[in-house]
């Protein structure tokens, strides 16, 4: 009996973690997905960044202020996007460290959960012993009370029974 309930138990914090797992996975991935995008379009910028590397508009092929300004734009852009991504790192870290500790956490109160379950029905299966005991010893006592009794009234029987025969033949001799 207590197997099942602990079974029981256990299934129904178990179906609890995985619906609190996919939702938290979901929101993870979301974040990756979100990652990934900024990763994306920084590689295209620094292929932007690469091409105006290689333009050159000036004359006899060298590179102008404004080649160079736009390359250094593109470049600023790339180191924005960069500070961007690293953030949205933080934030992902953060999150599947909270995910971590969250996991930790819900594991510590399952196994307290299913610890104090055990205890409970230790409890409860050491109270039953004992009231059984307790009513082994009653049926005893009544058993014993019941003999006493049935002795006694057989003794109640078999001297009334004489003082009617004594009543009896004092009637006849008197007669």
């Amino acid at each position: 009996m207590n197997k099942v309930i602990s079974f029981c138990l256990l299934c129904f914090l178990s179906l609890n973690a995985f619906a609190q797992f996919k939702t938290d996975s979901i929101a993870y991935n979301r974040q990756r997905a979100k990652i990934n995008a900024m990763l994306a379009e920084r590689s295209k910028k620094f292929g932007r960044y690469d091409q105006s590397l290689t333009q050159r508009s000036g004359i006899f092929g060298f590179q102008t202020k404004n080649d160079i300004r736009r390359s250094n734009d593109i470049l600023m852009d790339i180191v924005k996007t960069d500070n961007d991504i690293y953030r949205e790192l933080k934030i992902l870290l953060d999150y599947r460290t909270f995910q971590q500790n969250q996991a930790q956490d819900q594991s510590k109160e399952t196994e307290q959960t299913a610890t104090e379950s055990m205890y409970t029905i230790s409890k409860l299966q050491d109270q039953v012993v004992k009231l059984r005991k307790q009513n082994e010893d009653y049926v005893k006592l009544i058993d014993k009370e019941s003999l006493n009794f049935k002795i006694i009234v057989f003794l109640l029987v078999i001297i009334i029974l004489f003082l009617l025969r004594n009543q009896i033949h004092r009637k006849e001799t008197k007669a």
